[in-house]
């Protein structure tokens, strides 16, 4: 019997605000995506590309989010192993196994192991890495749209200057994680 790995990382733990996203990836030992690497350390471009490359010739991918509410009532943990549980449940293909990036993984029915600096280390993680990192930005850009206030289509809800002076001046928004401390310290003048 074949070995099925699915690998699975997040993106989107650290922010401020917007959603938390998981992505899953199976690759297919016949075809070898070229570049896979942790997402943090490629270029917009790069990302673009090898994200094309793996849905396309991957066995199997999806992607999971938990919410803005999701993360402030259940922590920040618990909502990116929600994500990711989320993206194993939504893949097409059942894997026999699932390696995760970091110390903690998601109840799943598959066995999980959980692999420090997967990102770095199993390409189908690398890829999961990606897929997530990409569809996260997307969602930002998208939010941007909505609160062009924040300048989140510049550094996509994380603590920079920038976005917590927008926070002083523009209070906090509907997309804002209320759990965060450095947005409870805004919440004076909440916009929703």
């Amino acid at each position: 019997m074949s070995e099925w790995i699915c690998g699975v990382d997040e993106s989107g733990r650290g922010p401020l605000a917007g959603p938390v996203f998981a992505a899953c990836v199976i690759l297919d030992p016949q075809h070898r995506i070229e570049g896979l690497a942790d997402s943090k350390t490629l270029t917009k471009t790069q990302r673009d590309a090898l994200t094309v490359a793996i849905k396309a010739h991957s066995l199997a991918w999806a992607i999971g989010t938990a919410s803005v509410r999701e993360i402030d009532c259940l922590n920040i943990l618990q909502a990116s192993l929600l994500a990711m549980k989320r993206a194993v449940e939504g893949l097409s293909f059942r894997p026999t196994r699932v390696l995760v990036d970091g110390t903690h993984g998601p109840r799943l029915r598959y066995p999980v192991t959980t692999i420090i600096r997967g990102d770095h280390l199993v390409p189908e993680i690398s890829a999961a890495s990606i897929l997530a990192k990409t569809a996260r930005d997307a969602e930002m850009i998208t939010l941007h749209r909505r609160f062009p206030l924040y300048g989140f289509d510049r550094h996509k809800g994380y603590g920079t200057q920038q976005h917590l002076a927008a926070l002083k001046i523009h209070g906090v928004s509907a997309v804002h994680r209320r759990s965060f401390a450095p947005v409870r310290e805004f919440m004076v003048n909440c916009k929703t």
